[in-house]
């Protein structure tokens, strides 16, 4: 059985939500981002206990068709921003379309439909809270930090850092408030 589960954005949610499942003695196959798979059916009662465990830790089961796209949706940005790989040919419609095998128009469209933004704006979101994260561990420098999230220059990322934050790069690090959005809050 197959299981849409919303807010599983990492390694650590996943490692959350399997232990849940322990708790539960639910039989996995494989869990993933977004999805977890039982070797079992399960009952409408076991479902709603499970649902109940997952809403305590900011998870919960998806049944709305249009609402597990939205996640596989989001869950394939915020995996691609992970790897820290945008070169910048990465083009987020081309992307998508093709991991999803849908037209990129009928993506959008159902993403601002559910959403309060923009797919491109979600994706721009997604991205500086991943520059503040590389920010703050000071192992990149904001020229390889643009390299690897897919601008095109440093002074992209600053200005579009700055629209979004009200901040420079720099202002944020040097701020005594570091503010950053958990990924699922986005």
């Amino acid at each position: 059985m197959k299981i849409a589960v919303k807010n599983m954005v990492c390694n650590r949610c996943i490692s959350a939500v399997e232990s849940i499942l322990e708790d539960l003695k639910i039989e996995v196959n494989q869990i993933s981002l977004g999805e977890v798979e039982t070797k079992n059916e399960i009952s409408n009662q076991e479902l709603e206990m499970l649902n109940l465990k997952l809403k305590s830790t900011g998870f919960e089961i998806l049944e709305d068709s249009s609402k597990k796209q939205i996640e596989k949706i989001k869950t394939l940005m915020i995996t691609k921003i992970a790897e820290e790989d945008l070169g910048d040919d990465f083009i987020l419609s081309e992307f998508l379309s093709s991991e999803l095998h849908r037209d990129y128009s009928s993506i959008t469209k159902l993403f601002s439909q559910n959403e309060n933004v923009t797919l491109e704006q979600y994706f721009i979101l997604q991205k500086i809270e991943k520059v503040k994260e590389l920010l703050l561990y000071k192992e990149l420098n904001l020229t390889e930090i643009s390299q690897k999230l897919g601008y095109k220059s440093v002074q992209h990322l600053s200005n579009q850092f700055k629209k979004i934050t009200g901040f420079s790069p720099t202002h944020f690090l040097n701020s005594k408030e570091k503010k950053r959005i958990a990924l699922d809050k986005v």
